[in-house]
């Protein structure tokens, strides 16, 4: 490998004086680690197979790699200049995320340092080996290999030269090879803060290389992507291929906002040749031809570094307010995953300080959303459904406001229809029993909604005088049992049941979780999982069966016994269903003068008959001859007008006396101080016992904290800095 000494100012303007600061600090950032938690803004060089982008690297930088013509990069290789006194050369390995912790152990521990560039190459040799890279073995890598080099004549940058894209696999390249160097350089490509060099090579068809597809797919407006232009000189000069690049360096044919460069790289197999000889060469042919009509600015190395000096400056300058937001919110992320795993805690009075802090902080949460003061951070944006989940008085409201609406167009067996049914049958066999031995059982009839089993009046009373029949007692005729209500409601509300569990089963459910919610956000990982198997599980089955019991225990008077109520409301609905059966008179009237209202005018010209206009009234106010038919009906009215406010009561007594009493008010007792307190040792250990794991997470958590918080303190001094004419303005302050 070869170092080339600048003698020019050139790699310089990189890094201009009044923007080195920052060009330093985003380096400090990098060097602290904070690239492991948040994207920089960084240079990529992308482009197919021997497009000659690692030439466009070696020109850029001064660093030439020994890379032989039929070789292409086999990983991602990160070159990080940075201008000192002192000369030196460090190589690592940064292993990729995919691979096995031991592997990554082994991987990280890669570290060399040399006090020259001899024998660099030969550390870079041992670790492609070290990444299984050979000949023979696997021909690429995701793992990253970072070079460092420093020096007096080296600027403050970092460029991430990755490997050539694949057009299909060859005898040396499986197709396993395309899909895993596709899948590296998309992968830096989509990092929203990475410029994308596209290295296009003129020696074929623009419109056949990948790396223009898969940087429309990373970078779809081309804000953040530079095309870069290479072996402009195997063009035929005048040829129609010439013409159509010089057209792609306008910008004409593939628009980047960036814009398009063009370079001519020296042939590697030339023989030795220095930066200096590179340049002259370079300036005279793209002074010539075609080459020579496009914009100055868009030829030639010497032009490009500070081209990209711009750019990168400019991407600072709009991603810098990002960044920082970005930082802040990973440090409250940190911040609060340490404040779940709390304070290190190896003894029992440790483990049991950790639960009781927890056992607050549940209450505290589990109040604020049965009382629906929902201010706390722990509750999320109401839209979104963990957001409605947290509510739990809203979610709670809602299911019993839908139990009513269900239980109410659901609840009823019968539903009286104004049609005459037809096919309905009354068959007496299997069916419902009531109190005096009698089973009935309607079948077929069609027309009612809500699931309910359809009856015209007449046929429910015929249903009511066949139970009258046998189940007769010491009544007078044309009056009925007391008891045949009570059968007639028990029949008629036997949907309840159902109603009412399925209502308890969905309240139960939503409290669960709730409550699975809150233990998430109050404890780290582990706790969380053995709070739930340990405490919340078990209390929330016993709290089901308490719910059952007491659905059970308001059902019992509705489905055995007999009515009862002293509300006012029986009354009234009994009253309004017999007044619907007086005589319509005025229709009667209506009906025989042929007038459509009786608030008109009638002036008779002609003689009417009065008497049959008497036996009109009489016949429509003559009472029920059947007096056994007339009894059936006094019952129905009377069944549901009972029925009406015994469903109020019901819908209420299920709101205040089993959702209220038995589930909601003892959320916050399942995991108290005081359970805390009385919790035997052993149940303490199993629940707040912290793992190994917990504890390495707890070391990485603090060295990530300590990471970002340094991240913010550098970034804050840029507040107001402009760059570009771009203002960095933004409040900056390190959070506590």
């Amino acid at each position: 490998m070869t170092i080339a000494a600048f003698h020019t100012d050139a790699l310089s303007k990189l890094c201009s004086k009044d923007q080195l600061e920052l060009l330093d600090s985003i380096d400090r950032l990098r060097l602290q680690g904070i690239n492991n938690y948040v994207s920089l803004p960084q240079i990529i060089v992308c482009g197919d197979q021997s497009s000659g982008k690692s030439s466009v690297l070696e020109a850029i930088s001064g660093v030439s790699f020994p890379i032989k013509s039929n070789l292409c990069t086999r990983f991602p290789t990160e070159l990080v200049l940075r201008r000192t006194l002192h000369v030196s050369a460090t190589v690592s390995i940064v292993p990729h995320q995919s691979r096995k912790e031991e592997e990554r152990e082994l991987l990280s521990g890669f570290h060399e340092r040399l006090d020259g560039f001899d024998g660099l190459s030969g550390v870079i040799s041992s670790a492609t080996g070290a990444m299984g890279i050979s000949t023979h073995g696997k021909a690429f890598s995701k793992d990253l290999l970072r070079v460092e080099i420093t020096g007096p004549d080296r600027p403050h940058l970092t460029i991430v030269d990755l490997p050539g894209l694949i057009h299909s696999e060859t005898k040396y390249q499986t197709a396993a090879d395309v899909e895993l160097i596709q899948d590296v350089v998309q992968g830096y490509m989509k990092e929203p803060r990475s410029i994308i060099l596209a290295v296009v090579s003129a020696k074929n068809d623009f419109a056949n290389q990948v790396v223009l597809k898969l940087a429309r797919y990373a970078d779809s407006t081309g804000c953040r992507t530079l095309g870069v232009i290479t072996k402009p000189d195997t063009l035929t000069p005048g040829s129609d291929s010439e013409a159509l690049y010089v057209s792609l360096a306008r910008n004409q044919e593939v628009d980047f906002r960036l814009g398009w460069h063009v370079l001519k790289n020296m042939d590697s197999e030339t023989g030795p040749w220095d930066l200096a000889q590179r340049d002259a060469i370079e300036a005279e042919f793209l002074s010539q031809g075609a080459w020579s009509e496009l914009p100055q600015s868009a030829l030639g190395i010497d032009k490009l570094r500070p081209r990209l000096s711009k750019v990168l400056l400019g991407q600072i300058a709009a991603e810098l307010p990002s960044l920082i937001s970005e930082i802040e919110a990973k440090y409250a992320a940190c911040h609060d995953q340490l404040e779940k795993l709390g304070e290190p805690r190896a003894s029992l009075d440790e483990q049991r300080r950790y639960l009781f802090h927890i056992s607050q902080s549940f209450q505290s949460l589990v109040k604020a959303s049965v009382d629906a003061t929902y201010n706390d951070k722990f509750f999320e944006d109401a839209k979104s459904d963990q957001g409605y989940k947290q509510r739990i008085r809203a979610v709670v409201q809602n299911l019993n406001r839908d139990f009513s609406k269900d239980i109410s167009m659901r609840g009823h067996y019968r539903e009286i229809t104004e049609k005459k049914l037809i096919g309905g049958d009354f068959q007496f066999g299997e069916g419902f029993q009531f109190g005096g031995g009698f089973q009935f059982q309607y079948r077929g009839g069609k027309g009612a909604s809500s699931g309910a089993t359809p009856i015209t009046r007449d046929e429910f009373i015929e249903h009511i005088q066949h139970l009258m029949e046998r189940t007769r007692g010491r009544e007078l005729p044309g009056t009925f049992n007391p008891m045949i209500i009570g059968d007639l409601f028990h029949e008629q509300s036997q949907p309840w049941e159902a109603i009412g569990r399925r209502h308890v089963e969905e309240v139960w459910g939503a409290a669960r979780s709730f409550l699975c919610l809150v233990v998430d956000h109050i404890a780290d990982k582990a706790t969380s999982k053995a709070l739930v198997q340990e405490i919340i599980e078990p209390e929330l089955k016993a709290v089901l069966e308490t719910l059952r019991a007491k659905t059970d225990e308001l059902l019992k008077p509705h489905r055995s016994g007999h009515p009862i109520t002293y509300n006012h409301y029986f009354t009234e609905a009994l009253q309004t269903a017999r007044g619907t059966k007086k005589p319509d008179y005025a229709q009667i009237i209506m009906d025989f003068f042929s007038r459509p209202s009786l608030e008109t005018q009638y002036h008779c010209n002609k003689y009417l008959n009065l008497q049959q206009l008497v036996a009109n009234l009489e016949a429509e106010s003559t009472s029920e001859p059947d007096m056994e038919r007339l009894a059936a009906s006094e019952a129905l009215d009377c069944m549901n007008a009972y029925y009406k406010v015994a469903l109020k009561r019901f819908i209420d007594d299920m709101a205040i006396e089993v959702i209220e009493a038995k589930l909601v008010d003892v959320l916050g007792n399942i995991l108290s101080p005081v359970s805390v307190y009385e919790m035997p040792s052993d149940l303490v250990s199993r629940i707040a016992g912290e793992s190994e794991e917990s504890r390495t997470q707890r070391e990485q958590l603090t060295r990530q904290l300590d990471v970002l918080r340094k991240g913010l303190d550098t970034c804050k001094r840029f507040a107001g800095l402009r760059i570009g004419g771009k203002n960095i303005s933004r409040a900056l302050s390190c959070p506590e």
